[in-house]
Order: C-alpha cells, then structure tokens, then sequence
C-alpha cells in the first residue's frame, strides 16, 4: 500500500493507540481499586506496586512521545500497524501486572515472581519497539536525545535479562527502582518538550 500523505490520519492513529493505553491504564487502576477495596485479600507486595506505578507511568510516557508523530510527513500501513502493536505490547505488560485472578497464588508477588519471565520477556521487546519507534520518527529525533537515548536500549534490555534470571526480592526490587530512576530522568530532562 502507498504511503499516505493525509494530515488527518495521526489523529485517528493516535485514537486507537490511546484506547490500547486506556485499556491498560484501567486494568492497573481497577486492580488498585481492588486493594484498596479489599485489603486483606489482597497480599499487596511492594515489587508488584511499585512495577505497578512505573507501568502507570510507562503508559502516560508513550501516550505523550508519540505526539511527535504529527511531524510525520508519510504512513503506511505497516508503521500503523507496528504503532498499534507497540501499544499492545505496553497493554500485556499492565494486564500481566493486573491479573483477573491470582487465586492459585500466595500473593500479588508470587504470581508477578512466577510470571516475570513473560513480563521481562515482553518488557525487553518494548526497548525494541521503541528503537524502531524512534528510527519512524527520523534522524533529528535520535540527533535530539543524543547518547541518553542510545544507552537505554542496551541498558533496558540488561535490565529485562537480569531480572528475568533471578527471582530474588533484591534484585526485583533493585531492577523497579532503577526503571523508576530512568523514568524520572527523562521526565526531568526532557518533560517540557513535545517527544
């Protein structure tokens, strides 16, 4: 299919990315609704709210990125469909974080622990995903952000693999605070700017 040249297109594309984001979005909130609702069922775990909070905010922080997709002068069909898939990817991750039922599990972080190899797994294709992202996006997007945004894929992926690999409270707890800390760097460095 040719690429389309219509203005009028990011708008509609950005709809249904952002009802993939709300979708994720609500499955977080209506879990957290759930445990302040019922706290003693519950099990809370800091590993599992604290990964929580930082796909909060995982999800605001690509909703807003891909504003700058409005710059782009051609789509296709294939960059509207990674696009949405990108979105999908980010959906998993909250739907992993906000299970249905963790009846068979002792706990919010005995299901996230038993799961993390899918949550990391997907986790490490975001980084990916926001490599190409960023490559659709053009040169002057990469020329903007420099060596920061060139070290956080390699460095994201390290992450996903080492938490992958160790199950160990420390090493959970130490991978959702390093993210946290990524997060906020680019929120304080760059929050004021549009992707």
């Amino acid at each position: 299919m040719d690429p389309v040249l219509s203005p009028e297109l990011f708008p509609h594309i950005r709809v249904v990315m952002g009802m993939v984001i709300g979708l994720g979005m609500t499955r977080l909130l209506m879990t957290v609704a759930g445990m302040i609702q019922h706290p003693k069922r519950a099990n809370l775990s800091s590993i599992h709210l604290l990964w929580m909070g930082s796909m909060l905010v995982e999800l605001v922080l690509f909703w807003w990125w891909e504003f700058s997709l409005f710059q782009l002068a051609h789509w296709t069909f294939g960059i509207t469909l990674f696009l949405i898939l990108y979105a999908v990817t980010l959906f998993l991750l909250a739907a992993l974080l906000a299970p249905d039922n963790i009846d068979e599990y002792e706990s919010y972080e005995d299901f996230f622990l038993q799961r993390r190899h899918w949550f990391f797994g997907i986790f490490a294709v975001t980084f990916l995903f926001d490599a190409i992202d960023t490559l659709i996006k053009g040169n002057q997007y990469w020329e903007r952000y420099g060596i920061d945004y060139a070290i956080q894929i390699p460095f994201g992926l390290i992450l996903c693999a080492v938490a992958m690999r160790w199950a160990d409270r420390r090493v959970q707890i130490g991978a959702v605070l390093v993210h946290f800390a990524y997060q906020i760097f680019w929120i304080s460095q760059y929050f004021d700017t549009l992707g």
